[in-house]
C-alpha cells in the first residue's frame, strides 16, 4: 500500500468558530475599556452605507 505523503504547503485547518457568553462579554469588555464605543442600528435599518453594486453578467 501507498501511503500519501502530507503536503508541505497545505495550511492547517482554522479553530472551529465556538465561543462561550463569557468570553463575547470579555471582548466586548476590553473593547469598551480601550474606548470601543457600541452604535445601535434600529431594527430593519441595514447596516450597508454605501449604494450597492449590480454586476451585470452577459449582455441584454
Amino acid at each position: 500500500m501507498r501511503t500519501r505523503k502530507p503536503n508541505a504547503t497545505a495550511t492547517p485547518k482554522p479553530a472551529p468558530a465556538v465561543e462561550t457568553s463569557e468570553s463575547i462579554e470579555a471582548q466586548v469588555a476590553a473593547f469598551l475599556s480601550s474606548g470601543g464605543q457600541i452604535q445601535q442600528i434600529a431594527k430593519g435599518v441595514s447596516g450597508q452605507t454605501q449604494p450597492s453594486r449590480h454586476i451585470t453578467i452577459g449582455k441584454r
